[in-house]
């Protein structure tokens, strides 16, 4: 069937959220059949109360819903910090709702009724988006763990060869010797097990947009 689960491995977890349970009941259906973890919520309000508790890989999301429309559920999740790739489902064509939806991050806006090839095929496109997220998790899981073998003065030494200084310059800084800054920074370099220090500044800047800034003290 085209458009089906991307990983046959990988269960996918979808949250549907739709005010109409008609069509809640035929695409939960329809998604489980094709190898998805389905969950359906016919309010935007119980779609975001779960997520305490549960948070699904990929979204199916109604635009027209009587409490928050699906635009304000994106905005919502985006406050909340939740990445989710989403799917718009609208039975009125609106291209004003579409565009701001798709700035918003969305991955498809489709029309009501849609095509069952269409949906399979958008949510084939948010799993390919759901597995790049998997991805950068892990490597700031990774990035976090090492980054806390550091000892306090090589965090300094970690932000000050980021920012491109030298040596030399760093120990200016720091008030010791270009000698002892070059082995913090060897040290740096092995615990961050970077292969260059284009590496090591990448990972520096995760850090930073991840959490608050390394201390320079």
């Amino acid at each position: 069937m085209p458009g089906t689960v991307i990983d046959q491995e990988h269960t996918w977890s979808l949250a549907v959220v739709d005010d109409d349970v008609a069509v809640l009941r035929s695409i939960s259906r329809l998604l489980a059949v094709c190898g998805y973890d389905v969950r359906t919520f016919s309010s935007a309000d119980a779609f975001l109360g779960s997520l305490d508790v549960w948070e699904p890989e990929m979204l199916l999301l109604d635009l027209r819903m009587p409490e928050y429309d699906g635009l304000s559920v994106q905005a919502a999740l985006a406050k909340r910090g939740r990445d989710i790739p989403t799917v718009f489902l609208s039975g009125h064509g609106d291209v004003a709702s579409s565009v701001r939806a798709i700035r918003g991050g969305a991955i498809d806006f489709l029309e009501k009724p849609c095509d069952e090839e269409a949906l399979l095929s958008s949510l084939g496109r948010a799993a390919l988006a759901a597995e790049g997220h998997q991805r950068d998790r892990r490597r700031m899981r990774e990035v976090n763990d090492r980054a806390s073998r550091l000892t306090r003065r090589e965090r300094e030494v970690f932000r000050w060869v980021a920012a491109g200084r030298l040596n030399k310059q760093i120990a200016a800084q720091l008030g010791t010797t270009e000698k002892t800054i070059k082995v913090h920074r060897g040290r740096v370099m092995t615990k961050m097990r970077a292969v260059s220090i284009a590496d090591l500044v990448r990972m520096f800047d995760m850090l930073e947009a991840a959490s608050p800034p390394l201390p320079l003290k």
